[in-house]
């Protein structure tokens, strides 16, 4: 490969060449390996990116719906803005533990509405809608006021 390079030289070029110069015809090995290693790093930096600006959804996934989705919607606009101060907002509200103020509040209101007399309003999500529909005491008449009153 080398020597037929050599020998097709002009007398006034320089008598050695660099392995990598290939002969006019031949397939250029370098540049393919080039390629090749080219095509890899952009793959593999593309998705070190991809997963660095998806941590903050990641992290958030253990935690509350609200806070996972406003996480993932601070993210979303990162992504399309360009703004890294999104990303950066939602790596916080990802880190900080948010307390559960809905479940006492729901507690204080069926509390009352069973204080005021109100029958309350079962609750519905996801997960109750495929249990099954027990009947409660009140329902088939077991409270313990209507147990107190039939005695």
């Amino acid at each position: 490969m080398g020597a037929h390079v050599t020998d097709m030289l002009h007398p006034s070029a320089p008598h050695h060449l660099p392995a990598f110069i290939t002969a006019p015809g031949e397939a250029d090995t370098f540049m393919i390996v080039v390629g090749l290693v080219l095509i890899a790093a952009v793959l593999m930096v593309g998705n070190l990116y991809l997963r660095l600006h998806s941590l903050p959804e990641r992290m958030a996934h253990k935690s509350q719906k609200l806070q996972f989705e406003i996480v993932a919607v601070l993210g979303l606009i990162a992504l399309f803005t360009h703004n890294h101060l999104f990303w950066v907002i939602g790596l916080l509200l990802a880190m900080v533990d948010l307390p559960d103020f809905g479940t006492p509040l729901r507690s204080i209101a069926g509390s009352v509405q069973k204080i005021a007399g109100i029958e309350p309003a079962p609750e519905t999500s996801p997960a109750d809608e495929s249990a099954v529909d027990i009947p409660t005491a009140h329902a088939a008449g077991g409270t313990k006021g209507g147990a107190q009153g039939h005695a």
